[in-house]
């Protein structure tokens, strides 16, 4: 099949060993590539029970047949395992330059099993696989990992993903970071990374996958970029990025802050990316081939952080740090954001995880000297959580073991373990199911169903039909990150188009029945590998704060309302009432 090599390539850390094999036409047609490619190698090399800190478990990177194309929002790679934070479905995926890199190796996906026994450095390339010393680099922050293992392999067009402290001492939530300021940020992947004392891969090659229809492809990407130039999405990513949510959120009183107790911040103004481009040096940054240019490289021009730079700070994380930890100052956050990129946090476990530390201490449960707003206290803390020094012992392990731990499992916000984004379910309440289903935990992205519920599309407030609209939205972009597709392109990217791109690329002349039929097939074999690590109908339930706890305007999730969606949701993917799929889809 076209836009695939055929290829996976199995390296066993252990044993210093590699080898390169055939993955089958049947399997790429029935899956993809990414998430899809992805999901399936999890259920063939992942035993239930693994230990997710153990040389049993995987770590997956997955390239898609769109990649190193000519296709806007392209750039893209995911990465899979059983989860450290959540002991589930593991996801995480990353812009910047690092997919086409991968790509060009000439495999489809890389399978990394065992542990080495002192740290390592892995090179990938189209040659083969070499496996370098990372004793020099091991304790380095991940901005000096990625300098020194480019260095090491001297290789002009190389990439390399890394991980920083927090992923070498096991913290739970650590993520692989790459390009500086871009990261597979959920889930624990680093922590996966770190567990196998790989502290960098560096990919390069000059391997080239053959298209079905080059042609065509060329003709729907001009075509593309002619219906973004004037998008009102595209231009306001263009000029302010994700912080464009910031007002938005506050607007409808969905922006979590004082660790979910309210639904705005007052005060929310000096972090909108309004104020961003006003008082700070930003330049737009995109991942190449793309349009958007979403990412913002700030510079932070006076004050006490004068001088510092970064590519962001994305709306997730100026809710995380803004929001729930009540800090006004938007330089104060990009400092944080910049701790998190160097010692490879993520910075919405993080920001949840500092916030609901501050509610820890000021009810006596937990002795640690931090405040709302306290910018250094929470530097400090997010230092001791990498090091794992202190209360950051406790707090390394994730929400859902920190708050049984002391007692406060009902504070804490979470889904499986994962910490939910920037939207409060309380108002837009189909994020309440989005958040119950998905399989890595309290997620956005697998559906982004705040966009058809903020746009207007479907009332928050509505229940019926609303698990349907869910489920065209999940799985359409279960074929994105099959492709792998950015997010950002999900009002310009259609059912049809997805038809387009898939033909273009493999060949395989599917029309939109099908391709629903594929995106079933990946979502239902995300459920099986969950239910294969014990997963219960009562892993996908809300924190009972969002039932029970009313916001400053009143608004609560009305239970009856979530359980009447996730009923449908149930009832419509075809699943039996224990939220089991009828038929065994991966056989």
């Amino acid at each position: 099949m076209r836009g695939f090599y055929g290829r996976l390539l199995r390296i066993n850390l252990s044993s210093r060993q590699w080898q390169a094999e055939e993955i089958p036409g049947e399997v790429l047609a029935a899956y993809l590539g990414g998430k899809g490619l992805g999901t399936y190698l999890m259920l063939q090399n992942i035993p239930p029970g693994a230990d997710p800190l153990g040389p049993e478990n995987c770590l997956i990177f997955t390239t898609g047949p769109i990649t190193d194309t000519a296709m806007l929002g392209s750039n893209r790679f995911g990465v899979f395992a059983r989860s450290p934070l959540t002991g589930f479905y593991g996801e995480s995926y990353s812009g910047g330059q690092v997919g086409a890199a991968i790509k060009k190796t000439g495999y489809d996906a890389i399978i990394i099993q065992g542990q080495a026994e002192n740290p390592i450095v892995l090179e990938i390339s189209d040659q083969g696989v070499r496996f370098r010393d990372g004793t020099k680099l091991w304790g380095m922050d991940c901005y000096a990992t990625e300098n020194g293992a480019l260095e090491e392999v001297g290789t002009d067009d190389a990439q390399a993903v890394v991980i920083g402290p927090a992923g070498e001492n096991l913290v739970s939530y650590a993520c692989i970071e790459n390009n500086y300021w871009r990261s597979a940020g959920r889930t624990g992947m680093g922590a996966v990374m770190g567990s196998k004392k790989l502290k960098a891969i560096v990919f390069h090659g000059r391997a080239a996958c053959e298209l079905a229809d080059l042609a065509g492809l060329k003709q729907y990407v001009t075509g593309l970029a002619q219906k973004a130039r004037d998008n009102p999405g595209v231009l306001g990513y263009r000029k302010y990025g994700t912080p464009q949510l910031v007002s938005l959120l506050n607007s409808v009183g969905a922006f979590p802050a004082r660790y979910w107790s309210r639904g705005s911040l007052p005060g929310w103004e000096s972090l909108t990316g309004e104020y961003l481009i006003e008082n700070f040096e930003v330049q737009p940054r995109s991942c190449r081939p793309c349009v958007m240019a979403c990412g913002k490289l700030t510079r932070v021009t006076s004050g006490k952080y004068e001088g510092l730079a970064i590519e962001g700070p994305e709306y997730e994380t100026i809710y995380s740090f803004g929001g729930l930890c009540c800090i006004h100052d938007l330089a104060g956050i990009i400092y944080l954001n910049d701790i998190c990129d160097r010692l490879g946090l993520d910075t919405i476990s993080a920001g949840n995880m500092a916030a609901f530390a501050i509610e820890a201490a000021q009810r006596g449960a937990l002795d640690v000297k931090v405040a709302y707003g306290d910018v250094e206290g929470i530097a400090q803390l997010l230092h001791q959580i990498a090091r794992r020094e202190g209360v950051g012992d406790l707090l390394a392990r994730g929400i859902r073991v920190a708050a049984e731990e002391l007692r406060l499992a009902d504070l804490a916000i979470h889904v499986k373990g994962l910490e939910p984004a920037g939207y409060d379910p309380r108002v837009l309440q189909g994020m309440g199911l989005a958040y119950a289903t998905s399989p890595r935990g309290a997620c956005h992205l697998r559906a982004t169903f705040y966009k058809p519920e903020l746009a207007g599309i479907i009332d928050p407030k509505v229940t019926h039909g609303k698990a349907e609209l869910f489920i065209d939205y999940e799985d359409r972009l279960a074929i994105y990150d099959a492709l792998i597709l950015c997010r950002f392109y999900r009002d310009l990217v259609l059912w049809d188009d997805l038809v387009t791109l898939v033909n273009v690329t493999t060949g395989l002349g599917v029309d939109e029945g099908q391709l629903r039929r594929i995106a079933s097939r990946i979502v239902n074999a995300t459920r099986q590998f969950n239910l294969l690590q014990g997963l219960t109908r009562e892993d996908d339930n809300l924190p009972l704060r969002f039932f029970k706890e009313p916001l400053e305007n009143g608004d609560v999730l009305p239970e009856e309302n979530f359980r009447q969606m996730l009923a449908d949701y149930y009832r419509l993917r075809g699943w039996d009432e224990d939220g089991r799929p009828k038929e065994d889809i991966t056989t």
